[in-house]
């Protein structure tokens, strides 16, 4: 059956990055695309932080990064920086860029090992121009002319995800998406193949389509309430099961950080995503260790200033579906799972999603090897990220609370222990299946939460560090210069892409 109406349902972050990517097939083809959105139900504005993909979805968008940044009120994200996690007082960056370059096919952090070894005290730190720029709240993009001594700089955005959803909104409309306003109050199911035929609206107008996208948040209104697909709970492994957001101004007048920051507290840990008129905030917890009301207590007494909305209490199991493509449906967003907002990672595997989405879409119909494929590298993607997250809980000195013995002494899997036996043995990171995050960002989490390397690899073993030394100073330095001659990052949103209007 040809795919000539496809429908989203639901809207938020999920549906206008589906929409608006989608709208490009109007441009080749009689193809109608109807999102379904009510403003009735409100969206879930968890992450309001990216990652580095999330960069090239816009570009590929062709949405103008000045334009789309003064209109969301966004600013710009060079890592995230972890407190208390290794254990109270700890403080460490997980950054977008790589810990120097390789040297001789060795990857840095073993030819760093080596020279610490050797006697050198400088930190890994000081070979990554973002954490240097993150420490000093400095930022810069990087400009075509650049020096080539000189390493480019990795970023991401913090957003305003309600802001940007309208911003996709009208990107959408203007290219031919028709939002249709309404609640789905039943949804038509073929007794033969299984496909969904239609959805009846709540003023009993009937939509049919060929292929439908599920935005519709936790509830998953086609792709389970219709056919029951079922979810693998991971909760054993990450215990969060509960978030309460709450947005604030920034009562000193300071500077937006760019970075986010992810805070621990005795049963979960708070977020800080700075945008240009307010920072977003939210505490992040386990109902098994904390009541709703401490969770909202310490959250407050953590603010960078007044509150300025009420509180909105969230729950969630973290987890996926088992299928994230079933029939003619696709889920995307928190419709297909929940991977909680440590890594900033909710909006990335909506990008993701819709890659995919993109890559194996045929107008001509569904095919079950489509499906299968779908699914195959989604849950991979998801385990993958996972066994990234549990990493941070796991890995972990901290016995302060029965929530931080539970996490260190828990089980994980195989998967995530060969991963962090491999590189205490001797800093080696091997990464699968093209897996998101790089080897810079399992070293940092690794090093920054106490695995120390035992050794590393024997290549680095045969370089002449004494020859190497100047090549050496050489990368420190002009990370230094590259970063002293930024401007603060306060500075830098003013003169790039300021803020059309407060509030």
């Amino acid at each position: 059956m040809a795919i000539e109406h496809i429908i989203i349902v639901g809207g938020g972050t999920a549906g206008w990055m589906a929409a608006a990517a989608l709208s490009r097939l109007k441009r080749g083809g009689n193809v109608e695309i109807t999102l379904i959105e009510s403003e009735q139900i409100g969206t879930i504005g968890v992450g309001e932080a990216t990652i580095p993909p999330f960069v090239d979805f816009n570009r590929m968008l062709e949405i103008d990064e000045r334009e789309m940044l003064g209109a969301i009120q966004g600013t710009f994200k060079l890592g995230i920086q972890f407190v208390n996690w290794g254990g109270v007082g700890d403080s460490y960056i997980h950054p977008f860029g790589d810990y120097g370059y390789n040297i001789d096919g060795v990857s840095f952090h073993h030819v760093w090992h080596a020279m610490k070894n050797a006697g050198d005290k400088r930190p890994i730190q000081v070979f990554n121009a973002e954490t240097m720029a993150a420490y000093f709240g400095r930022f810069a993009r990087t400009p075509e002319s650049q020096r080539e001594d000189l390493p480019p700089i990795n970023y991401a955005y913090h957003i305003d995800a309600g802001r940007y959803a309208q911003f996709l909104r009208k990107y959408a409309e203007t290219r031919g998406v028709v939002r249709r306003e309404g609640r789905v109050a039943d949804v038509a199911i073929d007794s033969q193949s299984g496909f969904v035929t239609s959805v009846t609206m709540d003023d009993s107008e009937v939509l049919t389509g060929d292929l439908f996208i599920d935005c519709s948040g936790f509830r998953g209104l086609l792709i389970e309430q219709a056919l029951k697909t079922g979810y693998e709970d991971w909760t054993h492994w990450l215990p969060c099961n509960r978030a309460v957001a709450l947005p604030c101004n920034r009562d000193d007048g300071s500077a937006p950080l760019p970075y986010t920051r992810a805070t621990a507290h005795s049963a979960g840990w708070q977020w800080q995503v700075p945008l240009q008129h307010r920072n977003g905030n939210g505490h992040v917890y386990c109902s098994d260790h904390m009541e709703d009301e401490e969770a909202h207590r310490i959250l407050v007494e953590n603010l960078a200033g007044k509150p300025t909305a009420d509180p909105n209490f969230l729950r969630f199991v973290t987890g996926r579906r088992k299928k994230f493509w079933n029939k003619n449906v696709v889920a995307l967003g928190l419709s297909a799972g929940f991977m909680e907002p440590l890594e900033s990672t909710s909006i990335h595997l909506i990008n993701t999603g819709i890659n995919k989405l993109i890559s194996l879409l045929s107008l001509g119909g569904i095919t079950q090897v489509q499906e299968d494929a779908f699914n195959r590298l989604t849950a991979k993607e998801y385990e993958k990220i996972r066994d990234f997250l549990i990493l941070h809980y796991h890995q972990t000195s901290r016995d302060d609370s029965e929530f931080w013995n539970y996490c260190r002494t828990m089980s994980v899997p195989d998967s995530l222990t060969e991963k962090m036996e491999l590189f205490r043995a001797n800093g080696q990171i091997f990464r699968e299946d093209d897996e998101l995050f790089t080897e810079t960002s399992w070293a940092a989490v690794m090093m920054g939460q106490g695995i120390e390397m035992q050794g590393h690899n024997a290549m680095a073993d045969a370089i002449d560090f004494a020859a190497l030394k100047p090549e050496i100073d050489g990368m420190e330095k002009s990370i230094r210069y590259l970063v002293q001659n930024m401007p603060g990052h306060g500075e830098f949103l003013a003169r790039y892409c300021p803020a059309l209007q407060a509030g």
